[in-house]
Order: structure tokens, then sequence, then C-alpha cells
């Protein structure tokens, strides 16, 4: 049995308009699964991520991350939490002028000297283990042309790429296909399996179709109005679930 490399313990977040996105959620994520998050729109998917590595502050509860409380860390030691948990967004956040190679070595900021990082002083190391993490996400041969002359799919794969190059232990995936067609889902979603199987690095995963849940995660939790209402094995969840956590109605819209 894997070990827990995350704990989440009574997680709050209230937003300053009085919105309470999160309410005493707790779970444990295992060292090398795949962990979905399901939920509707407004479910808290998203704040539950962003708590994770602190781009959002929690308003209570606990996340232990390397035998820490990572929920109240502040300065220096955010920064040190974000090189161990990287994430990935919905719409890329690339540099559209840089070339694929610049995008993916910024990755590599956050563990690099003041001055080095203020003038991209890579290494070659750096750029070895860039182009390394390019071709394992098939994309190596568009190392040098500009981010914004890539299609959706190759754009999020190059996040990807750029997420590995911090040598996260944890990847955290906000919604990552949402933006894009059915079989470019796949094709996404089938490398950060990869990542997942042939690096052991662990993913905490947003999703909204349970096609996708069913076949990429190894786990599943869902989030109703900030609550943590289902824990468990995707296949567990039938219709009777499926209404609980999406309502009725929501099927055609959730299910393909």
């Amino acid at each position: 049995m894997n070990e827990n490399i995350l704990s989440i313990k009574n997680l709050e977040k209230q937003y300053p308009n009085g919105v309470k996105a999160l309410k005493g959620v707790s779970f444990d994520v295992k060292q090398g699964e795949f962990l979905v998050i399901i939920g509707l729109s407004g479910s808290g998917k998203s704040t539950l991520l962003r708590c994770l590595n602190r781009l959002h502050d929690p308003t209570g509860g606990e996340i232990i991350f390397n035998s820490k409380n990572v929920a109240q860390s502040q300065g220096s030691e955010i920064k040190e939490l974000r090189t161990h948990i990287g994430m990935i967004f919905q719409h890329f956040n690339l540099i559209p002028r840089h070339t694929v190679l610049s995008n993916v070595l910024m990755g590599r900021l956050g563990q690099m000297g003041t001055w080095r990082s203020i003038f991209g002083l890579f290494s070659k190391e750096d750029k070895e283990q860039a182009m390394k993490y390019l071709k394992l996400v098939g994309i190596d041969g568009k190392a040098k042309i500009r981010a914004d002359q890539l299609s959706g799919g190759q754009q999020q794969r190059v996040a990807i790429a750029r997420a590995l190059t911090q040598n996260p232990k944890i990847l955290l995936a906000d919604e990552p296909v949402a933006s894009l067609d059915p079989a470019t889902c796949h094709v996404v979603m089938d490398y950060l399996k990869k990542v997942n199987q042939e690096l052991g690095i662990t993913i905490i995963c947003n999703l909204h179709f349970l096609s996708l849940v069913r076949q990429y995660a190894t786990r599943v939790i869902a989030l109703k109005a900030g609550e943590l209402v289902y824990e468990g094995h995707p296949k567990e969840i039938d219709d009777a679930w499926f209404e609980k956590i999406y309502g009725e109605g929501a099927k055609e819209v959730h299910i393909n």
C-alpha cells in the first residue's frame, strides 16, 4: 500500500465577499495515484487545487505535505512548496511570443538564483531536461517555434513539460482539457497518464466528463457546494451517485 503524500484536514476557504467555497473538506492522497476531482461548476474544485499549492490562502484547516502543515506557510516557504507541487491550467498560461523551449524553461525559474533568473541564464542541464520532457509529451520537434503557432492541445502539452521541469512530486491539473475538442482531450490525458505511470508523479486533476474520469482516474472525490460528497472508485459512480453529485437533468452534460 502506497503511503500518503498529502493529507487534507477540514480545509476551509471563505472569500472576502462571504462565499464559502470549501466547507471542511478532508481526504488523503496516496503516492503515485491519479486522483480526479469532479463536481458542478462552483462546487469548489478549482479553489481546492489553488489552496493545495497556495495560490489561494485557506481560511482554516490543514494541508499536510512532507510532514508539515503548509496551509499557513508564508513567503519563501510557499516558493519552496511550489517546486514540489506543479500546476497546469485550462488556458495553458504560455508566453505566446516566446519559443516552445523558452516556455518550458520558465519552469526552472523558481529553482534558480536571483541573477540567473533575471537574465534567463539557463544551464546546459536545464535545456537538456526541458528537451527531455518535450520529448516525453511528443512535441520536441516544435521546440524552436513560437508557442502561439501551436494548437490548443500542443500548447497544453508544452504546459505539462514546463511543470515537469520543476521536478514536482505532485502535479495539479485544473480542467486541463476543458477548452479542447474530444479527440485532443484523450491525447492530453494520455500524456498525463504517461507522466503518472512512467515518472511516478502523483496527479490531482479536475475533470468535467465522467467518460474521462472512468478511463483515467484511479480514485475519485466529488465536491458539491464546497463539501466532499463522494470518495471511491470511478466505476462505483452509478446513476444514484451521479444525481447526488450533479443533480437531476445534468447527465447529458457530464456523461460524454
